[in-house]
C-alpha cells in the first residue's frame, strides 16, 4: 500500500461526541506497552504521526487518522497499566465500548499483545470485549523481532490458546523494527477497503 497522505483529524476525549465519519475504520487496541503507537507510525509510513511515550498509559483519547482520504485508523486508548487510577481505567474502558457500539463504519478490530509472552487477563478481557460486540479481532503479535524464527510458531499458538478465540482467528507477528508483518496487514486492509461487487 502506498501512503499518500495520512493526517491527525478527530481526537476524542471522555465527553467527546463520536464522529460521524463516512470511511472505512480499522480500530487497535492494546495494553499501554505493547507498541501501538510505533505499529500505526509503521502502517502510516511516519516516524512520529502517532504519540510514543517512555509512559504508558499517555493515550488518553481516541485518535482517528485519516488515511490517504479513503479510510481511517482509530487508536483506542491502551488499558492496563497499572500507575493509572481505577477510576480513569473505567473511563477509558467506556469510552472504548462505546466507540465499539456506535462507529458505523467499522471494518476490523486489531488487538495487539506481546508475542513473547501469554496473553494477560487484560488481553483476554479485551479479546472477549471485541467479540461480544459483534467482529472477530485480528491478532497482532508484535515484538517478534525479540524472538528466534524458530520460537515463532510455538509462540504463536500460545497467543491463539491465551486468547481462547478459536482455530478461525488470525494472528499476524509484527516487528516495528525490521517491518516484519506489516505488508500481511496492509493487504488485509486493502481487502478490506475493496467496494463489494452487485450482482445487477
Amino acid at each position: 500500500m502506498i501512503i499518500k497522505t495520512a493526517e491527525l483529524e478527530t481526537v476524542c476525549g471522555i465527553t467527546s461526541k463520536l464522529p460521524e465519519n463516512d470511511c472505512p475504520e480499522f480500530a487497535f487496541a492494546g495494553k499501554s506497552n505493547v507498541g501501538k503507537s510505533s505499529l500505526i507510525n509503521g502502517l502510516m509510513n511516519r516516524k512520529s504521526l502517532a504519540r510514543t511515550s517512555a509512559q504508558p498509559g499517555k493515550t488518553q483519547t481516541i485518535n482517528f487518522y485519516k488515511i490517504n482520504s479513503s479510510f481511517y485508523y482509530v487508536d483506542l486508548p491502551g488499558y492496563g497499566y497499572a500507575k493509572v487510577p481505577v477510576e480513569e481505567k473505567a473511563r477509558w474502558g467506556k469510552m472504548i465500548e462505546r466507540y465499539l457500539q456506535k462507529s458505523a463504519m467499522l471494518k476490523c478490530v486489531f488487538l495487539l499483545v506481546d508475542i513473547r509472552h501469554e496473553p494477560s487477563a487484560n488481553d483476554k478481557l479485551m479479546a472477549d470485549w471485541i467479540h461480544s460486540h459483534g467482529y472477530m479481532p485480528v491478532i497482532i503479535a508484535t515484538k517478534a523481532d525479540k524472538l528466534n524464527r524458530s520460537q515463532i510458531a510455538k509462540h504463536i499458538k500460545m497467543v491463539k490458546e491465551g486468547l481462547g478465540l478459536g482455530k478461525g482467528v488470525t494472528v499476524i507477528p509484527f516487528s516495528s523494527v525490521t517491518k516484519q508483518g506489516r505488508e500481511e496487514i496492509w493487504q488485509l486492509i486493502e481487502q478490506m477497503t475493496q467496494p463489494v461487487d452487485t450482482i445487477g
